[in-house]
């Protein structure tokens, strides 16, 4: 087995995670329920790749996400640091105190749990009751809270990315920055973030991802998300510096993720300059320390052309975390397909890769460009002839930003479809998935340098705390309508119970533009004499020489997109 170790870092990175996690729980559960379809009983796909199997000092068997989040401290809502599996509450004791004097102590009161973490707490206890493990009758006072107030509690009050959790975690997995207090409006200096990654911080951190990474066989590589803005990059950035000196045999897939509100501009001047360098720092930092970024976060969601069959809030990260999350899962499909024969394959999966097999395709051998941009379409399009011809390819839309929509003859493709629907709304078979998109790409105006498919057909599982944020024209199981199905304008768990999927990570010259921003901003404001940033560089910890290799290191980047930038600088 090759497992995975996924890495959180930063508030929105937890939600994009949270909703991730959900996904993978909910498969779990619906691959053991009785009276779950047979996509999901059979869904082909080794959970083991990015769990793990352990027990409590009880002897209760656990299996845990392998996982490591970072975030502020008082970030985690109402769950504990240490989660809530293993109930190893830190010690308070007061008895080791030497001091004689006068001592106070401050508590303060829990974060009380919402609608939906009251209701797995009663969902345990009734569990652990039935299996004779505490007294049943403990939750005869209970009433069952209804779904509908669940849904409505979660869309009107989630303030953090455990409020909508329903996975257990390892208690190596939480670290909350502790000492710093602070919010995340405070928290939004790049410099604070290399700060923060320092002392106690940078070994407390290193060895929960050692303690994962070190129990692991054959591990594959590492899946991070970072929250691409303010102090959670450069905290990145540090992190991923010591992973690439410790295990550098271990490939990095990065996804950079930004939340809508930190993609827009700023009408003031200097708040304005500070976010283009702090972009393009952060760009260049993240970046030298990984095989493969990935760049997600549109402006407004809501108003691109992916949400054509969704109903977002760009204000609520609750809804935005969860179109990114999906995203994630799609394209981490292949990095956990069972391979146990041609006829499994042929049945659940095809394509299998692992990390390092998608960073060695994506990069090519005549252009080592490894930042690669996501499409997505949710949900994807039945394979109906005509629909495949004219919509399959063209719903496929960016989920990353800053990225023109060019014809290139040298693009390389990796790209998941699962859950799609063939004729008579049936499941296509993966053959038939296969000799669609090829029919596709046939009749297509523009085809790629070489494009990788993997298949599945098990769809996205919706599970209950999935916010309400399909269109009416979208089905219970994600199948698209001619005409709206409820007068309500948009729909949620309740009414859609799983989604087809179809995702695509490219490699190609449309990443021009981001690049060009991220050069520009260091050359305009970083570098030169009188620049307006150069002061707010020094102050993050970077000196004139420190500006120059990351100009070097854009300049670069763009001269392997764009050859003719070369032989202009060199003439230069």
């Amino acid at each position: 087995m090759k497992e995975i170790v996924t890495i959180q870092v930063g508030n929105y990175a937890n939600f994009v995670g949270s909703h991730f996690w959900n996904f993978q729980d909910e498969l779990i559960g619906m691959a053991d329920s009785p009276g779950s379809d047979e996509v999901f009983k059979s869904h082909g796909l080794n959970m083991d790749v990015l769990y793990r199997t352990g027990e409590t000092q009880q002897g209760i068997p656990t299996y845990t996400p392998r996982m490591v989040s970072v975030d502020l401290q008082g970030s985690l809502g109402s769950v504990g640091s240490r989660g809530s599996l293993y109930n190893e509450a830190p010690e308070t004791s007061t008895d080791n105190i030497t001091w004689t004097g006068p001592v106070t102590i401050q508590t303060s009161q829990p974060i009380k749990k919402n609608l939906f973490l009251q209701s797995l707490h009663l969902e345990e206890n009734e569990n652990l009751g039935s299996s004779g493990g505490c007294d049943s009758s403990d939750n005869a006072f209970h009433t069952e809270i209804p779904d509908k107030d669940i849904v409505e509690s979660l869309e009107n009050e989630v303030q953090y990315w455990t409020d909508f959790s329903k996975v257990h975690y390892h208690p190596q997995s939480l670290y909350e920055l502790s000492g710093m207090w602070m919010d995340l409006e405070e928290f939004k200096n790049y410099g604070i973030g290399k700060e923060a990654f320092s002392g106690v911080h940078t070994e407390e951190i290193n060895e929960r991802l050692r303690f994962f990474i070190e129990e692991s066989d054959h591990p594959q590589g590492i899946q991070f998300i970072v929250d691409d803005f303010g102090g959670f990059s450069g905290l990145a950035a540090e992190f991923l510096e010591n992973i690439s000196d410790e295990y550098p045999n271990i490939p990095v897939l990065l996804y950079s993720v930004h939340a809508p509100d930190t993609c827009l501009g700023s009408q003031n001047r200097k708040m304005a300059i500070s976010r283009k360098l702090h972009d393009a720092v952060s760009f260049a930092k993240l970046s030298s320390f990984c095989k493969m970024i990935v760049p997600i976060g549109l402006p407004s969601p809501s108003m691109s052309k992916m949400s054509k069959h969704l109903h977002l809030e760009d204000k609520k990260p609750y809804h935005t975390s969860a179109v990114y999350a999906s995203a994630i899962h799609s394209v981490s499909l292949p990095f956990r397909m069972d391979t146990l024969g041609p006829s499994a394959q042929l049945s659940h999966t095809c394509g299998a890769l692992s990390v390092n097999d998608l960073v060695q395709m994506l990069a090519g051998r005549d252009r080592q460009n490894m930042v690669v941009t996501l499409d997505v379409a949710m949900p994807a399009p039945a394979l109906t002839a005509v629909q495949v011809q004219q919509s399959l390819l063209k719903q496929l839309q960016p989920i990353s930003p800053e990225i023109s929509d060019v014809e290139d003859m040298h693009a390389l493709e990796s790209m998941i479809i699962h859950g799609v629907f063939g004729s008579g709304s049936k499941r296509a078979l993966v053959s038939q998935v296969q000799e669609a998109v090829q029919a596709a790409y046939l009749s297509a105006e523009e085809r790629p340098k070489f494009s990788h498919l993997s298949v599945a057909r098990c769809p996205l599982p919706i599970p209950l705390p999935f916010p309400t944020i399909f269109g009416n024209h979208v089905g219970q199981n994600g199948e698209l309508l001619d005409a709206p199905i409820s007068d309500s304008p948009s729909r949620g768990s309740l009414e859609v119970h799983s989604i087809p999927m179809a995702a695509k990570l490219r490699s190609s010259n449309g990443v021009l533009p981001f690049l060009e921003n991220r050069l520009g901003s260091l050359g305009k404001f970083g570098i030169g004499r009188g620049a307006l940033g150069a002061e707010l560089l020094r102050s993050w910890g970077f000196g004139d020489e420190d500006v120059e290799d990351m100009v070097e290191t854009l300049s670069n980047m763009v001269a392997k997109l764009k050859p003719e930038f070369e032989e202009t600088s060199d003439s230069d």
